[in-house]
């Protein structure tokens, strides 16, 4: 019987047990309260409020605009909707990086406010003292390491991370970092199949890929990229699992066409 099954309710503690027995873990991503109802209905261990909600549900080009306010507003949409999944929360850009009080505040208004289950922030040993204030307030906190979007004007490109020994070195020891500083869990976003294997092996949290190749222990898409509601975005690790950009304009084109034709409504939708 796998760990997965047996749950009523994914915790911190089951992750590192699915680890444990070598089951992998499954993460989505979730902005509101309907998708989040099926995700959670359809068995996900992880709902991501990610800050990609910056992406798909407000139009912008990066992941800088959201505010934590907006995460906020999210979060509560998200966690209203879940029995089962762990609700976890990116901590937006700005809300963390400057020091590490305005980390910690900006935790627990996330928290307090919504009532998820953990934070979510990008970085390694820059970041240390701020995942250690948040950590020493008893909430947990999954890492985010290789490519980390609120970095991507410094980075100046999407493409794959820590492909020179350098890089990767560094990953490794931040990786390391984070799990000695009591992180739950580390997404590995974007880096060589081969490293991402290194990283998942040396360490006893559980690691969650996208881009991070098949040994990391679990793997996250966004909802909206892995439904096809999106239809410009086509990276190697993605899998479209539907097209529902096409279906769901056909299904308009077809309302459209029989309001204008007067079919609908027809004899038995009205009263």
């Amino acid at each position: 019987m796998s760990v997965h099954k047996e749950i009523k309710k994914i915790t911190t503690h089951v992750l590192h047990a699915m680890k444990n027995r070598g089951e992998k873990i499954s993460m989505l991503t979730a902005y509101d309260y309907s998708m989040a109802k099926i995700l959670d209905s359809a068995g996900i261990d992880i709902l991501l409020v990610g800050d990609s909600a910056s992406n798909v549900i407000a139009g912008h080009e990066t992941t800088l605009p959201i505010t934590l306010d907006q995460m906020i507003y999210h979060a509560q949409s998200v966690v209203r909707a879940v029995d089962r999944a762990l609700v976890v929360v990116d901590l937006p850009f700005g809300s963390y990086q400057s020091n590490s009080t305005k980390a910690l505040d900006s935790t627990i208004r996330i928290m307090k406010e919504s009532g998820a289950h953990a934070v979510k922030l990008e970085g390694g040993s820059e970041n240390a003292e701020s995942i250690q204030r948040i950590l020493s307030a008893g909430i947990p906190v999954m890492g985010h390491l290789g490519l980390t979007p609120q970095s991507i004007y410094k980075f100046g490109t999407y493409t794959v991370r820590a492909k020179e020994e350098m890089e990767a070195e560094k990953l490794k020891k931040d990786a390391l970092l984070l799990e000695e500083l009591g992180c739950f869990g580390l997404v590995l976003e974007k880096i060589p199949s081969a490293l991402g294997k290194e990283v998942s092996e040396s360490l006893s949290i559980p690691t969650i890929g996208i881009g991070g190749g098949p040994y990391c222990d679990g793997q996250v898409l966004v909802t909206h990229d892995m439904l096809g509601i999106t239809k410009d975005f086509h990276p190697r690790f993605l899998r479209r699992y539907l097209e529902l950009f096409d279906e769901i304009k056909d299904a308009v084109e077809r309302y459209i066409t029989d309001v204008k034709n007067q079919d609908f409504p027809n004899e038995k939708e009205k009263y």
